[in-house]
């Protein structure tokens, strides 16, 4: 019986790594081990911030100096062409992994041409500070994002670690979690950690008054809820109260039969044709960090409130396009999933969604109108999927009794696209109903 060779090692590539990256700490040169000293030293090209290349030692460190320019990340293909064929060492905050300047070397050059040295991250300098298991603590960044990201990660007895972008972060969460019932959440302001010159600061998000302190800063908050607060969950169905809406509102417990259907996963996009007031790709977004979306909505005033209510419930960078469907979607991304709300008898909005629709993406469509679920029902006869009704009924007082008051029903037709998806269905021939109606019907 023979016995099978021992897979040969994967060879290293040829040649050292284009860049070397490395992770500085403010303790500066003093708290850099002797591989990072020694990256340093050799490097031709030393390319960082202002306040990170001021912390190497001109004698030891000759090579010539690059201050990032801004924006970043349109320079960093450019600054490597202009320096191929030299020993380019580039200056990391912390990690250079971890939110940092690492991710968009990775992707311009390919590991196999990067080398890193990580230091200790400010996340992980904050913990042992606080006391704080890394791995039970939420860390959001604010640099270079809105305040209102934090919105999403606030929950009752969570800890969280937020990157700040600069002195005047601490009084813009403060001000965020009072506006947000969480004034009586605990915050701690860490500066200069890993300094000689490392202090920290106390107090509640209520009485938050201190002035702006270093730049160089990582706040904690510990999170605590005031009792009349609007309680918000991470699941789908947030309270129809948590929207600011004309009527046209997709109500919460449709919308959570709506994103159960759609089935957002992490790193996927949502086109919401009809977008209403933005209530199905703002809890699409709301399932993962990750998720992206697009909404699609014709009415100024409707777009405009999308864009707070998206503000406001933590998801600010939920895209949205103005313009009648399916004109305004020839030119974006093709999506993961497709939910329409409104204006199902557009001329070819349904043909215009299955087609971008990715295969295996999934397409969910809600009406309370006969027209557009005749429509959905020949939809379902040609593709498949699942057709569905709702029914939604609420207890109300009937006089000193109380009864049931149903809801207008809801027709559902949920499908996923197969990889060989056939023909699309034949367009809609009835105008009965106004087409390019828009927005959150149900």
């Amino acid at each position: 019986m023979s016995v099978p060779s021992p897979a040969a090692p994967v060879a290293p590539p040829a040649g050292p790594p284009a860049v070397t990256v490395v992770g500085i700490g403010a303790d500066g040169w003093a708290g850099l081990a002797a591989p990072a000293r020694r990256a340093f030293t050799e490097a031709e090209v030393l390319i960082g911030g202002p306040r990170q290349l001021a912390l190497l030692p001109e004698d030891s460190c000759r090579g010539e100096r690059v201050a990032w320019p801004s924006p970043l990340r349109p320079a960093v293909p450019k600054l490597l062409a202009e320096h191929a064929g030299r020993r380019i060492a580039v200056l990391a905050s912390g990690d250079p992994m971890f939110y940092g300047i690492g991710r968009a070397l990775g992707e311009e050059l390919g590991p196999a041409r990067l080398r890193v040295l990580p230091h200790p991250s400010s996340v992980s300098y904050a913990c042992a500070r606080l006391g704080w298991p890394v791995e039970d603590t939420d860390v959001i960044t604010l640099v270079g994002r809105a305040p209102g990201t934090l919105v999403a990660a606030l929950h009752e007895g969570r800890r969280l670690l937020v990157l700040s972008a600069g002195a005047g972060t601490p009084a813009q969460v403060a001000q965020l979690l009072r506006e947000r019932g969480f004034g009586p959440s605990r915050l701690t302001v860490l500066e200069q950690l890993g300094s000689e010159h490392e202090a920290h600061a106390t107090g509640t998000a209520a009485d938050w008054d201190r002035p702006p302190g270093d730049a160089l800063n990582v706040i904690a908050v510990e999170c605590r809820r005031a009792p009349d607060a609007l309680r918000l969950a991470a699941t789908p169905g947030l309270p129809d109260a948590a929207y600011e809406h004309d009527g046209q509102l997709t109500k919460r417990h449709v919308r959570a039969v709506t994103l159960s259907a759609l089935a957002p996963a992490p790193g996927e996009l949502l086109w919401d044709v009809g977008g209403g007031s933005g209530s199905i790709a703002i809890e699409w977004m709301r399932s993962h960090r990750t998720c992206r979306a697009i909404s699609v909505e014709r009415d100024e005033v409707r777009a405009d409130r999308i864009g707070r209510n998206a503000a406001a419930l933590g998801v600010p960078g939920l895209r949205v396009v103005r313009g009648a469907a399916p004109g305004a979607m020839t030119e974006l991304p093709s999506p993961d999933a497709v939910f329409i709300g409104g204006g199902l008898t557009a001329a070819g909005l349904l043909e215009a969604c299955w087609a971008a629709l990715r295969p295996g993406g999934r397409l969910v469509a809600n009406t309370v109108t006969l027209e557009s679920e005749a429509l959905l029902a020949r939809w379902y006869r040609t593709h498949g999927g699942e057709l569905v009704k709702l029914a939604v009924s609420h207890a109300v007082p009937v006089g000193s009794f109380t009864g049931w008051r149903q809801a207008m029903p809801i027709t559902q037709w949920s499908v996923t696209k197969p990889s060989d998806s056939g023909p699309a269905a034949p367009p809609a021939h009835d105008s009965t109903t106004p087409p390019g109606t828009s927005g959150d019907l149900t």
